[in-house]
């Protein structure tokens, strides 16, 4: 397919063709041109398929897109036969020549590698565009008169935030917490120092990550001593509102000024899992916990949850912030991810596809904890300067977890997510499986977040074991930290079956079902007993395809199994008889009167029940099953006979010994010869 430009009203001039247009190194010529002057109507401007009474309109038209059929070589308006973006096809055939043969389909080009046609990007830097993307305070003024509700989150002291009142609060890190003062939070803060003096303690040449706040994109060749030049401007000479939200600062001199909070210490996965031995300079671990940022009067941080669903402690030192929040529920997470890396960022406010915004002010010296997954914009009133961090848990990890999702299915370029973070979760699985097999005691939340762990962990095993890409299993594998773990599918799956037997699950290779037992003499709850083949039945079965999952069930509880003997009056089947099945595999046993023979019937009867939410209410699901065993009196009979047979055989042998001396009583056994 070929398609060009031309003039709708050019003038015959001769030996002046107009040009074609060269497309995919096929050069084609418009009607009209020199070259196809024969072959053109003699109404050049008009195409097969023209409507009458519309040349008018071609005629007004400075300008007209031609496209030639590949198959009959004709060339049309493609505003007279074509739909859509002319340059995205590849090939094109007209109406005609499709229904003369069905195999000739229009088709689409492939995303290009690298295109060779300049397109009109976005340029977030600010320096090409005009309009709207050079105002900063567009996105206060795209809030205007949204409902957005006081906070109502918890005051607290910093003594009252300790792992005590996560583990016994069910409300704890559920929702963020202020800490107004920050005694007996273990937080220690460097009060008096100045950007000035952070740029003399990195170094004035140390590299800096700037954010244009217009366009919510990086500005590079920015140091620290020219970004103190140009926080220390008075707000009117600064050419445009800029940010700094980014200052890793571990490993430094002003990191030793620094201690976050005791809470954060005590449950972040790197200070707990990450080996003491390869953490510290020059080693390559996750740096997330001690960040420097500031911000100038204005500044504004669009929406976002932070890399992996991490929670955060902020601490101003100096300044004010403004937050606005949005809970992390299912449907708010999916509406963040339709409107994360889209166009929707630049003219919609996410609030208005969330549930609740609530607003939380912070003054200098206040403390901050975000809790997992939260999603959040940030504008700054007043040159601010804070220090915060980033750290994962035990007691969301499935949030951690969706937020990862998200962060891969918007394409959130590796360098702005949380770093190394499946070898942390390697090394957080090795040694929750350690802690297991010693019988520790955990908390329910934390039991929780151990098996979505486990979870994650055995899909990394299944992407080493038989991914489909090679690139994929390699990169799997290579997250392994080997000098820990040996063999990781056998951990991830040893880890997946001990937290679900801590969590009171029968575990299967794929399924759970949790029982109902008392917690006496148990292990966090549950007995341990070894499991039946009756209970590895009890849930779903695997799936079919590699990588199908089911959806799961909200909650699976299989009852106590119950017990009964009875005797009823039935046919015995006659083994000789093919068709005596029938009777037995009806819905209901019909039990026959009459002179029908006894039998005594054993049963046991089971019963798991499933539940989940959908959309329009609630499914459940209750699976009964029922063995029976039926033994009939005259069979019981037959089986007694041989055995006292068997009994008489052995009391009247014609043995010469002396029979043995009886160990009930000193009676003796009388022996009769057959002599």
């Amino acid at each position: 397919m070929a398609r060009a430009r031309r003039r709708s009203g050019r003038t015959n001039v001769p030996g002046s063709p107009e040009p074609a247009v060269e497309d995919n190194s096929e050069t084609t010529t418009p009607p009209g041109s020199q070259a196809t002057a024969d072959a053109a109507p003699k109404d050049e401007d008009r195409c097969p398929a023209c409507k009458e009474g519309t040349q008018e309109d071609w005629n007004a038209e400075d300008k007209e897109s031609w496209v030639r059929c590949d198959a009959c070589k004709k060339w049309f308006h493609w505003r007279c036969s074509g739909e859509g973006d002319l340059e995205a096809i590849g090939k094109w055939f007209c109406q005609p020549c499709r229904d003369a043969d069905a195999k000739r389909v229009i088709t689409l080009k492939p995303p290009p590698r690298k295109s060779a046609r300049k397109h009109t990007q976005r340029d977030y830097a600010g320096l090409q565009n005009t309009g709207v993307e050079q105002d900063p305070n567009r996105w206060l003024r795209m809030m205007q008169g949204k409902a957005i509700k006081a906070d109502p989150f918890k005051r607290m002291n910093g003594g009252e935030v300790t792992v005590e009142w996560l583990e016994t609060d069910p409300t704890a890190m559920r929702e963020p917490i202020v800490i107004e003062n920050p005694d007996g939070l273990g937080l220690k803060m460097p009060e008096d120092i100045t950007v000035a003096g952070i740029a003399e303690a990195l170094g004035g040449s140390t590299p800096v990550e700037v954010i244009d706040v217009a366009s919510q994109s990086n500005i590079p060749g920015w140091t620290l001593g020219k970004w103190a030049e140009y926080y220390n401007m008075e707000s009117e000479k600064r050419d445009k509102i800029r940010n700094v939200i980014s200052l890793e600062i571990s490993g430094t001199e002003l990191a030793d000024q620094i201690l976050p909070p005791r809470l954060v210490r005590e449950v972040d996965w790197v200070e707990r899992f990450w080996p003491n031995t390869k953490k510290g300079r020059g080693h390559a671990y996750p740096k997330v916990q001690l960040y420097c940022l500031m911000g100038v009067a204005e500044a504004w941080t669009d929406w976002h949850i932070d890399f992996a669903g991490s929670s955060v402690y902020y601490h101003i030192v100096r300044g004010s912030k403004v937050f606005y929040f949005i809970r992390p529920t299912p449907a708010n997470l999916a509406a963040y991810e339709r409107w994360s890396g889209t166009e929707m960022q630049n003219h919609s406010w996410l609030g208005d596809m969330c549930d609740e915004v609530f607003k939380v002010e912070l003054q200098a010296g206040n403390t901050m904890i975000i809790p997992t997954g939260w999603i959040h914009a940030v504008y700054t009133p007043s040159d601010t300067l804070v220090f915060g961090g980033n750290f994962l848990h035990s007691y969301n990890v499935a949030t951690q977890l969706r937020v990862r999702e998200i962060e891969i299915s918007t394409h959130v370029p590796k360098k702005f997510r949380f770093p190394f973070f499946v070898k942390l979760c390697w090394y957080a699985g090795e040694k929750c499986l350690r802690d297991l097999k010693a019988k520790e005691e955990f908390a329910p939340r934390v039991l929780e977040g151990i098996e979505a762990l486990a979870d994650f962990l055995v899909a990394e095993a299944r992407t080493m074991e038989r991914g489909a890409i090679e690139q994929a299993r390699r990169a799997a594998k290579d997250e392994v930290p080997g000098d820990r773990i040996k063999d990781a599918p056998a951990l991830a799956r040893e880890l997946r079956w001990r937290v679900r037997l801590a969590n009171g699950y029968v575990s299967d290779d794929d399924v759970r079902v949790r029982r109902k037992q008392p917690v006496n003499g148990s292990t966090n709850g549950v007995k341990k007993r070894k499991r039946g083949e009756e209970e590895r039945d009890a849930g779903e079965e695997n799936p079919t395809f590699m990588h199908f999952k089911p959806r799961r069930w909200d909650a699976v509880v299989a009852h106590p199994a119950e017990q009964e003997r009875k005797t009823m009056k039935m046919e015995k089947p006659v083994a000789e008889d093919g068709a005596w099945a029938d009777a037995w595999t009806t819905a209901d046993v019909v039990v026959s009167a009459g002179d029908a023979e006894e039998a005594t019937v054993e049963s046991r009867r089971e019963v798991i029940v499933k539940v989940r939410r959908t959309a329009r209410g609630l499914e459940r699901q209750r699976v009964e099953r029922v063995l029976e065993e039926w033994v009939w009196n005259s069979e019981v009979a037959k089986a007694a006979t041989p055995a006292l047979e068997a009994k008489d055989l052995a009391t009247t042998g014609s043995s010469a010994e002396p029979p043995p001396t009886a160990a009930n009583g000193g009676e003796d056994v009388k022996m009769e010869n057959g002599d």
